[in-house]
């Protein structure tokens, strides 16, 4: 094995990326969003995958998504919210991670995707556990909370990966 510094910047930057989607789902937690339908949120630590994604790829973010989602349901929440935030982390990542190789959106569009379907997987997970497919009665306005604030993370995020990735670049 080379001695030449790769294993501890690789662990550093993901130290970085698990540290930043931490803190990010945790300040979103003081600040609920002002809307009456519950699952409504803008979704910070999304910009941690978006991020991830245009930079250590599909596998070093979905590691990073899942380490988040057991460490934050562990520390500020409980193992159902954990159901519901997995079910949605993971049907989002997959769908953005598909539309990236597609090609065919940008880092706007693959987040505006992954936020309508992180609803519609806590949507899903909602109506298997309630046995009860009303719950989709929430779908409309899920979806257009999910395409705004998919929309302002997409943004942001590509101002984030277009400052960082040479960076991260030279650390891998």
């Amino acid at each position: 094995m080379k001695k030449d510094g790769h294993g501890a910047r690789a662990a550093a930057l993901y130290g970085m990326l698990i540290a930043l989607a931490f803190i990010f789902s945790y300040i979103e937690s003081l600040f609920p969003m002002p809307v009456p339908i519950p699952g409504v949120k803008l979704g910070l630590a999304n910009l941690v995958n978006v991020v991830g994604l245009y930079t250590v790829g599909a596998a070093g973010t979905a590691a990073v998504s899942l380490l988040r989602i057991v460490m934050v349901g562990f520390t500020f929440s409980n193992p159902g919210s954990m159901l519901y935030s997995l079910s949605g982390g993971v049907l989002s990542l997959l769908v953005m991670i598909l539309m990236k190789k597609t090609g065919g959106f940008g880092k706007v569009g693959v987040s505006v995707m992954g936020g309508i379907f992180h609803n519609i997987g806590q949507l899903g997970m909602a109506a298997l556990i309630t046995n009860t497919v009303g719950i989709f009665s929430y779908l409309p306005v899920l979806l257009v909370a999910g395409v705004i604030t998919g929309a302002v993370i997409g943004l942001v995020g590509g101002l984030v990966v277009e400052r960082i990735a040479p960076v991260v670049t030279r650390m891998r």
